[in-house]
């Protein structure tokens, strides 16, 4: 009997684990699902727009002389690197400060979930700091590849990087939180799924302000005519253009935020379409137009009706129909076309085109949101325009004209004339070659 009863009593002692574990299961699929998913696709979205920076490095390397090749690589590199650490350091928590008065916040630095995080500690109704964070910061890296194509080829090295420092640490964080941080124009209704206007049309306006502090090339308007100044290597620019299309699909699939549901998985695919339905038309559209207006067809317009057709849809990805998006990124080629000529009037010097791109239909695409999506208004869309116009404009004049007072950001005459890469860089991207 004592042997019996010492048996039951072992037996009992040995359940006793298997039922604590019973009672504290670890959550089950349904539970951690969806933040598993989620955190998936802002890595592999984040993955693809990380990519994008190689688009926008091929894209200007091959829009710019064969002189500058070398700057232009080392502007790309050196402003992805520095939005890294600043949007590590005060940006990211600066965008997304949590409670805030809407309009503004300063953040601290990006602390990661811990390693190993257990299911009970992570905040399973979203995806990890780590995915997220990542996510985010390429978005700030693109704003700031806009600048560098449309400055290229005057511009110093350190001026410029300074700039991005302020561009992607402070100014892109603080309008971002705005709408992507719950922030005031976010509580009106303002719309802007991916980013035509928070992150196009920043890069966009940013740019312009440098473009007229900075003025244009030496001898690209003379005597009243616009002097073209063609670039050293088309193929590595189409290159450029097809990696910033691959990106794009993570720019704004990824910005669904979600990939927990059937739903979810469903409208990324859809987002997908749309995208790459806007670009096609985009192309198109320019193709046909060029052949029309100048004859022949302009590849480096096609190159940007592409990108323009990206830049119209970013706005509103999800909603449109196929031919939805099939018309609103033809119109963006539309604009490329007309628009690229109208900055040579004003003698607003863009080397690349990217201002037209980003500037001009990122305000598109964000008007064009009110025929898709029940939740905008035209009036609300406007708001939004002008209010990220006119900070980050006038916010960006301010920072060149105090570095062109205190440090000087164009070089010289004879500098610009012989090429950035010896000038700045003492080092030449095609030495094989004569210079173009």
């Amino acid at each position: 009997m004592k042997l019996t009863k010492s048996l039951i009593a072992g037996a009992a002692l040995t359940a006793l684990p298997t039922l604590a574990l019973a009672q504290d299961a670890a959550p089950g699929f349904d539970e951690i699902g969806p933040y598993i998913m989620t955190t998936l696709l802002f890595c592999m979205a984040g993955f693809l727009v990380f990519f994008m920076a190689a688009g926008f490095a091929m894209l200007e390397g091959g829009l710019v002389r064969s002189k500058n090749v070398t700057m232009q690589m080392t502007k790309n590199i050196g402003l992805f690197s520095i939005a890294a650490i600043m949007y590590w350091l005060v940006g990211f928590n600066t965008m997304y400060p949590g409670e805030f008065n809407g309009y503004f916040a300063i953040g601290g630095q990006t602390v990661l979930d811990p390693v190993g995080v257990a299911a009970a500690d992570a905040a399973l109704d979203y995806a990890s700091v780590g995915s997220d964070f990542f996510f985010q910061l390429v978005f700030v890296a693109a704003t700031a590849s806009i600048v560098s194509g449309v400055l290229a080829e005057r511009i110093k090295l350190w001026p410029f990087l300074i700039f991005v420092v302020v561009l992607t640490g402070f100014m892109y964080p603080i309008s971002g939180s705005w709408k992507w941080g719950a922030g005031w124009l976010d509580a009106a209704g303002f719309q802007d799924f991916a980013g035509s206007t928070v992150v196009h049309s920043v890069g966009g306006w940013a740019a312009l302000a440098g473009a007229i502090v900075l003025g244009p090339r030496l001898g690209k308007y003379k005597d009243g005519k616009v002097n073209p100044m063609p670039g050293s290597n088309l193929a590595l620019a189409t290159l450029g253009t097809f990696i910033l299309w691959l990106g794009w699909f993570g720019f704004n699939g990824g910005s669904q935020l979600a990939m927990g549901t059937v739903g979810d998985v469903s409208d990324v695919s859809r987002i997908f379409a749309n995208t790459n339905m806007a670009a096609a038309a985009g192309a198109v559209t320019a193709l046909i137009l060029t052949q029309v207006l100048y004859k022949k067809p302009d590849l480096t317009m096609v190159l940007n009706g592409a990108l323009a057709g990206l830049v119209s849809i970013t706005a509103e990805p999800l909603a449109p129909t196929l031919f939805g998006a099939l018309w609103i990124g033809a119109i963006g080629g539309v604009i490329v076309v007309f628009t690229v000529p109208l900055l040579d009037k004003f003698k607003i010097d863009d080397v690349v085109g990217a201002i037209p791109v980003h500037l001009f239909a990122g305000i598109w695409g964000t008007i064009a949101v009110v025929f898709y999506n029940s939740d905008a208004n035209l009036g609300t869309q406007l708001l939004g325009i002008i209010a990220y116009g006119v900070f980050t404009f006038v916010a960006s004049l301010i920072v060149w004209f105090i570095l062109k007072a205190v440090i000087g950001i164009r070089v010289g005459e004879e500098e610009e004339i012989n090429g950035l890469d010896m000038s700045e860089l003492g080092m030449e991207a095609y030495p094989d070659f004569s210079k173009g």
